[in-house]
């Protein structure tokens, strides 16, 4: 009886997904680009002041965060 019935089921579902209006296609307008093929490159120097940070050790503050220890970490005596 279950098989019947799933089938009957199953050739319903189909039916209704084939009733189904279809929408036209939508047409996409396109913009046609042209390439560029000439480049034109600026610099621009400017004295600019820059202070260099130096640390003793490199990556010191990231190893330190990274390497945290909680309290269960810890040893416990029985």
């Amino acid at each position: 009886m279950k098989t019947i019935i799933a089938t009957i089921f199953i050739i319903f579902l189909s039916f209704t997904a084939q009733a189904q209006n279809n929408t036209a296609d939508v047409k996409v307008e396109t913009i046609e680009m042209t390439i560029v093929t000439e480049t034109t490159y600026e610099l621009n120097v400017e004295a600019k002041t820059e202070v260099a940070r130096l640390y003793k050790f490199k990556n010191s503050r990231i190893k330190r965060d990274l390497n945290f220890i909680t309290k269960a970490n810890k040893p416990k005596m029985a």
